[in-house]
């Protein structure tokens, strides 16, 4: 099997200056665990997950840490030129992104993706052709081709509600 046969082709992404809670938003919303990050062309540059967003990065470990500094200071208040400098910073897709991203073709075989995500420690793998992500293969993919089942179709949309616009700035490719 290759990548084609594979891959969710209704792929979300996000552009390098949207914000983490934005981003937060729109995993929860697609009931996805990680965007591939794209730049103004559409050519992917990064991926953010939400173990990204949990703050792996050194720096966001140290604001985890002085949020239960906080919680542990029994009422205390903390240095008000301190907590401003927290919350003075807006992380982006830009900042958390786990980059270069690997990608692969269409015509890349399962074998190899497997391997790319053992090796690389990856849990999916952007499909590209031209430059341009044309889908998405996760691990579940590989372990739903190894098994032979079709891709679940998701649920028909409520009909009582509108579309949501895309307000958190993400776009499907």
């Amino acid at each position: 099997m290759q990548a084609r046969d594979l891959m969710t082709t209704e792929v979300t992404v996000v552009p390098p200056d949207m914000p983490a809670r934005k981003i937060a938003m729109v995993l929860l919303d697609g009931g996805i665990s990680a965007v591939p990050v794209v730049d103004a062309t559409g050519a992917p540059i990064g991926m953010v997950s939400e173990g990204d967003l949990l703050g792996r990065r050194p720096d966001v470990r140290g604001q985890r840490r002085e949020w239960w500094l906080t919680m542990l200071a029994e009422g205390e208040p903390l240095n008000p030129d301190f907590l401003a400098q927290l919350r003075s910073t807006e992380f982006t897709a830009k900042d958390l992104m786990s980059a270069p991203v690997v990608t692969v073709s269409e015509s890349t075989e399962a074998a190899e993706i497997a391997d790319l995500l053992s090796t690389y420690r990856i849990k999916r793998v952007p499909v590209v052709r031209d430059g341009k992500i044309v889908g998405i293969v996760s691990r579940a993919d590989l372990v739903r081709g190894q098994t032979g089942r079709p891709r679940p179709t998701p649920p028909p949309a409520p009909r009582a509600m509108p579309p949501r616009r895309s307000a958190a700035g993400a776009c499907r490719s």
